[in-house]
């Protein structure tokens, strides 16, 4: 009688361990393929090597010191990870929140943003640094946006995307100038919409460059420019980072990297403002 249940309770411990192994196997994978930027992926491989080697330890070898200290190891990197990467963690709480599971399992594909978009884009913010005319325009690539995730949806639009159209949203006189405009699939979704804030660079940057921030911190599959109204200059914010300062040609080739397009001149010209 022994024996026979002995042998259940090895098989079923096999197949604990065994699942144990799949879905941290399956849950690693799923991490490490939502993420593209190559530092960020080799902290987070890192990081999984580090609890694997812990978990090891824990479990087939009997040194208690060297587990002690594998474990404060993982929560010290743990902490400091969070530290790194709260703009993440933040945004996956969000989504486990709202129900939003799905995102984090769908395919990452993105909206079409055909090159006479992107010549558009760089047109309407070459000429908005030329008249050093504030302007920021959000380019939504794919990151399933809803007016929850702004601190006001703004006016709904649905505008086919043109240069004058841009040019008039961020006329000084209208009431939507202070806004972003959100554009998505080729066409202007909404106008005047407010975005949430950025925490870093608060001291170097204005509100227009710490919402472009902001966005693209918390959604990797947005593009932000930025126009500033003081100086003219021109910016391009992506995965909370800002490069700046840029001409409209520069834009042109950015946007078009970032959707794959082959890489040309925009239409805009490039102007002492847009340099600076």
């Amino acid at each position: 009688m022994i024996g026979p249940q002995l042998g259940e309770l090895l098989r079923l411990i096999d197949l604990r361990l065994l699942l144990d192994l799949l879905f941290a196997f399956g849950l690693g994978v799923l991490v490490l393929g939502r993420v593209t930027e190559a530092r960020t992926l080799w902290l987070l491989r890192g990081y999984l090597l580090l609890v694997a080697l812990a978990w090891v330890v824990q479990r087939y070898a009997n040194l208690p010191l060297t587990s002690k200290l594998v474990d404060a190891l993982v929560l010290a990197c743990s902490l400091a990870l969070a530290i790194l990467w709260q703009g993440e963690l933040r945004r996956l709480m969000e989504l486990l929140g709202t129900g939003r599971i799905g995102v984090l399992f769908g395919s990452r594909s993105q909206d079409q943003l055909g090159s006479g978009s992107v010549a558009v884009l760089s047109e309407a913010a070459g000429r908005l640094s030329q008249a050093r005319r504030g302007g920021l325009i959000v380019v939504d690539l794919g990151s399933d946006l809803r007016p929850e995730d702004f601190l006001n949806p703004g006016i709904g639009l649905d505008a086919k995307l043109s240069v004058d159209l841009l040019l008039n949203l961020f006329a000084a006189d209208t009431p939507l100038h202070d806004g972003a405009v959100l554009v998505k699939a080729n066409r202007i979704v909404a106008a005047g919409v407010i975005l949430p804030l950025s925490r870093q660079g608060i001291n170097r940057y204005g509100t227009r460059h710490l919402a472009a921030l902001g966005l693209t911190e918390r959604f990797d599959q947005c593009l932000a420019i930025v126009v500033s109204e003081e100086t003219g200059t021109l910016s391009l914010a992506s995965q909370g980072r800002l490069e700046r300062p840029i001409t409209s040609s520069r834009l042109h080739d950015l946007l078009s990297q970032a959707l794959a397009l082959p890489v040309g001149r925009s239409v805009a010209k490039d102007t002492p403002e847009s340099r600076g």
